[in-house]
């Protein structure tokens, strides 16, 4: 894997909008509070010029001007870091315009975001051999003050954080709005952990000792993902063959997904290959949480696939769109330890 160098003090951070831009509320004015909050840090800042756009169709412009920043703004020498303005809808749209043999020539360069930034993010691994940052997109960096999460998605880039653990609370009811922009995430609600082993669903809930498993950290929104299978951008089986002798931590997280389609999608990707050298799950909240349909939840949704692999599978981690979520490098090599309700995860440039 090759491994972008850190956003130096006083640096360049470069802003992008391959999904949605920032141009209606509340993300106007948070992107514009997360750029004040950048330069009263030092940086510099290099925005895009489709930062403020919403003329496209589920991503901020056409998706030939779309790919055209992203790829100069990539591999432009006037920026350390990219982070994305958001997500979106379909920014998969975007690729049949990116040269990725071009982006795989360029400077390594960190590209953080989630959501349908996923078409990014996983394809910067699997594709480039690049690693990247699933992590908060621009807006999230205008709250005040910042959530231990963002500090950590900003200790990522900056190359200060490579250890991150879980956060106690989360977020079910944003209070965020056009009237209130900049609030901080609303977090109410325990976290709990449920780790399994096994299809039968032996939960470690009474386990002392810690769990622990290494592997390649792999994987983003379930939506993209699925959406990518198959297609011609899909390299994941070449990139699963390069490092088969680490394993991989499959990271999921679920959008737009109700509990039916989180199992068929587990069930595509169990028969594309893509979990052949699994060492274990990290399954985020989905948005629909708490959802059960025909006797199915979200939990069942998952172990019908993941529970037969023989690896551990922990559910409810701080991952995807229930906040907050916890930064996560694509491509690098992760200890993961849990103990309880406590979720470490080191991740080595390796």
């Amino acid at each position: 894997m090759k491994y972008p160098k850190s956003l130096p003090q006083n640096g360049t951070i470069g802003f992008v909008a391959p999904s949605f831009g920032c141009n209606i509320e509340p993300y106007y004015t948070a992107f514009g509070n997360a750029q004040k909050t950048f330069r009263e840090l030092g940086y510099k800042l290099d925005l895009g010029p489709n930062c403020y756009c919403g003329e496209g169709i589920g991503i901020s412009n056409t998706p030939e001007k779309c790919a055209e920043e992203l790829m100069e703004y990539y591999c432009s020498e006037q920026n350390d870091v990219l982070i994305s303005c958001g997500g979106g809808e379909l920014m998969c749209e975007v690729l049949r315009y990116v040269d990725f043999e071009r982006l795989k020539m360029a400077a390594p360069k960190w590209y953080m975001g989630y959501s349908d930034n996923t078409n990014m993010t996983y394809l910067l691994a699997t594709i480039c051999d690049v690693a990247s940052v699933y992590g908060p997109c621009a807006a999230a960096f205008g709250m005040e003050p910042w959530h231990q999460s963002i500090k950590d998605a900003f200790g990522i880039l900056t190359g200060g954080v490579n250890n991150i653990s879980g956060y106690p609370l989360w977020e079910r009811e944003s209070l965020k709005s056009e009237e209130m922009p900049l609030v901080p995430y609303n977090v109410t609600e325990q976290k709990v952990l449920q780790s399994y082993m096994g299809r039968d669903s032996v939960k470690w809930a009474t386990v002392s000792s810690a769990i622990s498993f290494q592997g390649r950290l792999l994987g983003g929104c379930m939506d993209c993902l699925v959406n990518l299978l198959g297609t011609r951008f899909d390299k994941t089986l070449d990139y699963l063959e390069k490092y088969k002798g680490d394993g991989f931590i499959w990271f999921l997280e679920a959008c737009d997904m109700n509990v039916f389609s989180i199992r068929r999608a587990m069930w595509q990707m169990e028969e594309a290959g893509w979990f052949q050298y699994v060492k274990g799950f990290l399954i985020g909240r989905p948005l629909c949480f708490g959802q059960e349909m025909i006797g199915l939840d979200a939990y069942e949704a998952v172990l019908e696939v993941a529970g037969r692999k023989g690896v551990p599978v922990i559910m409810d981690v701080d991952l995807g769109h229930l906040p907050p979520m916890m930064p996560l490098v694509v491509g690098s090599l992760a200890n993961v330890s849990v103990q309880e309700n406590d979720i470490k995860i080191q991740m080595e440039y390796c």
